[in-house]
């Protein structure tokens, strides 16, 4: 079975953390004993875009749920070749990753990854990342239904927090889309609070960082990790049974 959708068909909230190629295997064991559930593969931050290097690279996350991610730049990432030579990388690594992420905002490849992900059997993100401001509910919801349109397994709505009014709205949006999958976070300092509650409301995967932060607001996975213990009694069960199995192991 698919390890995230294995992971992801429980109420328990999942936390992410993106890597780059710069991670040992060493350090990948110890961020999952120390409370990581899925490794984002931040593809875009590798550096070679070679088909053979990325997949070796690949290979240090098989035991662990992945999210295959190419990010744009126009997202908050740092690919800058071309979509046709994308959307070649993201085929070659479907196989290999449990899921992959694809922007909404990527029209060009965006069907030719769904569908070649889904034939894999493999999960599809469509992700929306606006670091400037959040747009309305109306918007929002004009997202996800683009995003449900295209058959998305998980919708991630990251958006900039300017105050409290901007959290109010995610988290109505959050409520409002529950008939699917979400990951919804607001980044900026304002935002911080969004990564610790809105598990509680819908969001599946709240993300975290352990060596450089991807995303403005992300906090330490170890204080993450105390954090979601705290408020999630059902977490905190499953990760103390996780870290008795790993005490055997």
């Amino acid at each position: 079975m698919n390890k995230l959708s294995k992971v992801l068909g429980t109420d328990v909230p999942l936390i992410a953390v993106g890597f780059d190629d710069t991670v040992s295997i060493q350090t990948v064991e110890d961020v999952v004993k120390r409370g990581l559930d899925v490794a984002e593969l931040r593809i875009d931050l590798y550096s070679s875009s070679d088909e053979k290097y990325v997949l070796q690279e690949v290979k240090k996350f098989r035991h662990i749920p992945t999210v295959g991610t190419i990010r744009i730049k126009a997202e908050g990432g740092q690919w800058d070749l071309s979509e046709q030579e994308r959307l070649s990388l993201f085929k070659a690594i479907i196989s290999h990753v449990d899921s992959v992420d694809i922007e909404l905002a990527s029209k060009s490849i965006i069907s030719d990854v769904i569908d070649t992900a889904h034939a894999a059997k493999k999960l599809v993100v469509i992700s929306y990342h606006n670091f400037d401001r959040t747009p309305s509910l109306a918007e929002l919801n004009s997202i996800a239904t683009r995003a449900k349109a295209l058959r998305a397994d998980v919708i991630k709505v990251a958006t900039h927090a300017r105050s409290q009014k901007d959290i109010q709205t995610l988290a109505s949006f959050t409520i409002t889309n529950s008939d699917v999958r979400l990951v919804t976070i607001a980044m900026g300092a304002i935002g911080i609070v969004s990564r610790v509650f809105f598990p509680a409301i819908g969001s599946c995967i709240t993300y975290a960082y352990a060596g450089t932060l991807t995303a403005p607001g992300q906090l330490h996975l170890d204080d993450m990790f105390e954090l979601m213990r705290t408020m999630y009694p059902a977490f905190n069960q499953k990760k103390l049974v996780s870290l008795k199995i790993l005490e055997f192991a």
